[in-house]
């Protein structure tokens, strides 16, 4: 049998991106001068101070203009548990593609929670909080994870080996298993993902995800951040709300 892998930890790479503050600043301005190129918008706005610019995607975020962050794209490459996905799915405002189980052999890489990863939940549904756990569960997690993802692979192979279609042999594989997706989006349909698969203080609207899909948006809202920064500032500035 293929080795197994056990990862505690997630991928995420930014393969291509349109997206700039430039792009919201020329898809607002369109509202009080009209029609005009981007080579235009582009050099007018070279001539104006950052402060203005900055004024305005502030000005947009704060009342919720939400259109012009609409006009940019970015497309990321995501590595992580299945479990993850299904989350992320949740989200369609996006576009995905994921690999197939049923046109390729799935590769034996499976999930297991770090030690750091938060283990007991307290309070109840929509008002709890996650704590570490005791030495001896996060022994436990990890035992059981190893033990059960390598017995499902392992039947899993078994299947392919006689002959089963790769669709129906998938059907034991536990949901810690990897996967591999491109994900598209534009800047307000991220925004939207990060207020609710992130956890910040200040934030309008507190949201307490999965830890394993916030580790995806952690990762997101780097790359992001670097593309747009005033965009960004403008949504930390106000409170983390989608406009």
């Amino acid at each position: 049998m293929s080795d197994v892998i056990f990862r505690s930890d997630v991928t995420v790479e930014l393969v291509r991106s349109n997206a700039t503050d430039q792009d919201v600043l020329f898809a607002a301005r369109v509202s009080t001068q009209g029609e005009q190129t981007l080579e235009a918008a582009m050099n007018e706005q070279d001539a104006e101070t950052d402060k203005r610019s900055r004024g305005l995607i502030n000005y947009l975020m704060r009342d919720r203009h939400g259109s012009p962050f609409e006009h940019n794209s970015m497309t990321f490459y995501v590595q992580a548990p299945i479990f993850v996905f299904r989350e992320f799915m949740r989200h369609r405002i996006a576009s995905y593609n994921e690999e197939s189980g049923r046109y390729k052999q799935l590769s034996p890489v499976f999930y297991v929670p770090g030690p750091d990863r938060n283990l007991i939940q307290v309070g109840k549904t929509g008002h709890y909080e996650f704590l570490p756990g005791s030495p001896e569960q996060v022994a436990l997690v990890e035992q059981e994870s190893r033990k059960a993802s390598t017995e499902a692979y392992a039947a899993y192979l078994r299947m392919l080996e006689a002959g089963v279609a790769r669709e129906v042999a998938r059907i034991v594989l536990p949901l810690n298993i990897y996967s591999s997706m491109y994900v598209t989006m534009n800047a307000r349909a991220l925004m939207n993902f990060l207020s609710l698969r992130t956890q910040r203080e200040g934030t309008h609207f507190p949201s307490f995800p999965q830890r394993e899909i916030e580790m995806c948006a952690e990762k997101m809202e780097d790359f992001w951040a670097q593309l747009m920064p005033l965009t960004y500032e403008a949504f930390n500035a106000n409170g983390r709300v989608a406009p």
